[in-house]
Parts: structure tokens; C-alpha cells; sequence
């Protein structure tokens, strides 16, 4: 569904990605792990077209991405809900909602957001709330119903867990999977929290100083000399 092929991408004169390939399969969890300041959420970047890539191919459902403009990868069906979430706070939760569809060049449709509603009730009961007065939870829900609205085929999640106490992150998580088994949605996850992650992918990657140090799968991350050393630390953090 995705393919990265030789990808460098930085910021000024600083390369934060080099030479980095990857492939994501339609359905299912993806999963970027890796320490701050890997390279993680500048991957998500120039997926999305908020950066350019300095050098390499970023293909979807075998059309090129990299070039495009943001919004025109958002019309291709690939949404980006990025690090900090970024809702709009003085709009209301409603407004807020109606931005994912907009993004997308799409009608606000009422199954859609009755979707959205049946699997984040506290949405619909703060509908006419300024988004700034949620919970760091409830934005996070926010978040993630703005980029449904839009309709993604391939929704890229940037460390949704991050600021979340633990049952809120229990939340987060079994909205995705349900993403993943109701929907049938394709899901490329970015995240620091390795036990988090590997609860729900299928294939992981590890980035180490904007580098790929390791691919596999979730069997094959548990048993990786790479992951426990340059990341988890602990080979019970994984098991």
C-alpha cells in the first residue's frame, strides 16, 4: 500500500532521515519505534507532505506522493494525526470535526460522524464545547475523529500516548483496533511507548538516529538483540 524507497528528509541544513526504506501492507498496524529525536514523527512528515523529501520515493497505491502538496495526499485518502494532537481550541468540538472532512475536500457526511459519535460519546456530549477545554484524552479523541471525518484509507498516527494517563491510552488503543478490524483501516504508528505498539502490529521497524536499525515482524521485534539493546533495554518490557 505504501512504499519508501531511499528516503533523506531534514530541516535547514540538519538530516533527520537518511537512506530509509519501508513498506507498509494494506490492513493491519505498521509501527515506527524508536528514541526522541530518531527521526520518528519527520517520517510522518514527509509522508504527509508537511516536509519535502530531500531525495528518495514516497509511493501510495502506486502514485507518488512526495511533490504533492499536503492536501492533495489528504484527498488520496492518507491522514496524518500528528504529535500534540493540534485541534483548534476556540473552535467547538463540532467545528473542529468538520475540519477533517473539509481537509479532504469531502461533504460532512451524518454516518460519518455518527460513527465518530458511537465510538467517542464524550464527543458528541461536548459537541458545542470550545475544543481547549478537553481533557488531554478527550482532544486526543478529537484527533482522531477529525482524520476519520476525512475518510483515510491510511491513517498515520503519531504517539497518540503521549501526555495520556493509562486509561485513556487504554481507550486510544481499542479505538484502533477497531479501526483496524471494523474498518478494515491500514494504520502506520509512531511511537516511543515499545510494549504500546508492539501489542499492535503486525510488522515493526525501529529508527536509530534517522536510520533503519531493524525490520520484522512482532515475533521476530520480541526476540531482536537490536530492540532490546538500542531501545527496550529489558527483554521483559516485550514479553
Amino acid at each position: 500500500m505504501l512504499k519508501i524507497r531511499e528516503l533523506d528528509a531534514g530541516y535547514g541544513l540538519a538530516l533527520a532521515l537518511s537512506d530509509v526504506s519501508l513498506d507498509v501492507a494494506k490492513g493491519g498496524l505498521t509501527t515506527v519505534l524508536g528514541p526522541n529525536g530518531a527521526g520518528k514523527s519527520t517520517l510522518l512528515r514527509a509522508i504527509s507532505g508537511v516536509i519535502r523529501p530531500r531525495r528518495g520515493m514516497i509511493e501510495f497505491e502506486g502514485k507518488r506522493l512526495d511533490g504533492l502538496e499536503a492536501h492533495e495526499i489528504v484527498g488520496l485518502g492518507v491522514v496524518h494525526v500528528p504529535e500534540g494532537r493540534q485541534i483548534f481550541h476556540d473552535l467547538s468540538v463540532a467545528e473542529n470535526l468538520q475540519l477533517g472532512a473539509i481537509a479532504a475536500g469531502l461533504p460532512l457526511r451524518s454516518e460519518a460522524e455518527d460513527y465518530v459519535f458511537q465510538m467517542f460519546p464524550r464527543l458528541k456530549e461536548r459537541i458545542r464545547q470550545p475544543a481547549g477545554t478537553l481533557s488531554g484524552g478527550e482532544q486526543q479523541m478529537l484527533a482522531l475523529g477529525r482524520a476519520l471525518l476525512a475518510e483515510p484509507r491510511l491513517l498515520l498516527l503519531d504517539e497518540p500516548s503521549m501526555g495520556l494517563a493509562p486509561v485513556l491510552v487504554e481507550q486510544v488503543l481499542e479505538a484502533v483496533r477497531e479501526l483496524i478490524k471494523e474498518r478494515n483501516l491500514t494504520v502506520l504508528l509512531v511511537e516511543q511507548n515499545a510494549r504500546l505498539a508492539m501489542s499492535l502490529a503486525n510488522v515493526v521497524y525501529v529508527l536509530q538516529n534517522g536510520a533503519i536499525a531493524f525490520s520484522g515482524t512482532r515475533a521476530q521485534a520480541k526476540q531482536s538483540t537490536v530492540i532490546q539493546d538500542l531501545y527496550l533495554g529489558s527483554r521483559r518490557h516485550v514479553e
